[in-house]
């Protein structure tokens, strides 16, 4: 049985009416855009961008994300990996902050979605084309026709068909590790109590090696896509 939002966030108008994934989506956004708020407020503060926050944060968890995106951009695209930290950024946290919302009892996933999920994969889709095309003009076409000009013929079916079965692997996959995840935390929660406890655990793990998995597969379509390419 497919839980809704909880109660309280059930009083805003219209709410009720929302699929539980898209309810989701609205929360985690509103979570998100608030949280930036806040911390961009704080480091704003010379003191907080010269003294490192100490503890376990909101400024520290965000800045995390930042600094791990950024360090993935980085190592497979190399120093203009930074460009695209606007989008694989946005893209890990709301697909970590979607996962998460599945650990809270009352919660369903928005990533346990297959709109959602596909949603996301078809942005990455039609910006790691718009990337391609803005790094090599119409060079970019020669992606799809192989090493060898004589191979196009053969090349070109194959690399169309590659690049359309993306983001349905990408939306697939995401969906179906959410979703067992989630049904493995219902049921945990159904008996003793140090189950749920490992259940949390291990969701918890799922979720972070999930947003990371997307973000990786999204960052090596994007250097595929921006790389020069040379015929023979």
């Amino acid at each position: 049985m497919e839980h809704g939002p909880l109660t309280w966030f059930s009083i805003i108008p219209g709410i009720k009416e929302l699929p539980p994934h898209t309810a989701g989506s609205i929360l985690v956004a509103i979570f998100l855009i608030i949280s930036s708020f806040l911390v961009s407020r704080r480091l704003r503060a010379v003191e907080d961008a010269i003294i490192p926050h100490e503890g376990l944060s909101l400024t520290n968890i965000l800045e995390l994300i930042v600094e791990t995106t950024l360090n993935l951009l980085n190592d497979i695209i190399g120093h203009e990996g930074k460009r695209y930290l606007p989008l694989i950024g946005s893209l890990a946290f709301y697909i970590l902050f979607s996962n998460l919302l599945g650990l809270v009892p009352g919660f369903t996933p928005p990533t346990g979605n297959l709109s959602t999920n596909f949603a996301c994969a078809l942005v990455v889709f039609i910006f790691y084309h718009y990337y391609g095309f803005r790094a090599n003009g119409i060079g970019y076409i020669k992606h799809f026709l192989g090493p060898l000009l004589p191979l196009a013929v053969i090349m070109l079916p194959v690399e169309l068909i590659s690049n359309l079965a993306r983001p349905i692997t990408l939306t697939v996959r995401l969906f179906a590790n959410m979703t067992a995840d989630h049904m493995v935390l219902e049921q945990a929660l159904k008996v003793f109590l140090i189950i749920p406890v490992l259940a949390m655990m291990l969701g918890l793990f799922v979720c972070v090696v999930q947003t990371l998995i997307f973000c990786l597969l999204s960052t090596i379509y994007i250097a595929l896509a921006v790389e020069e390419t040379e015929h023979h």
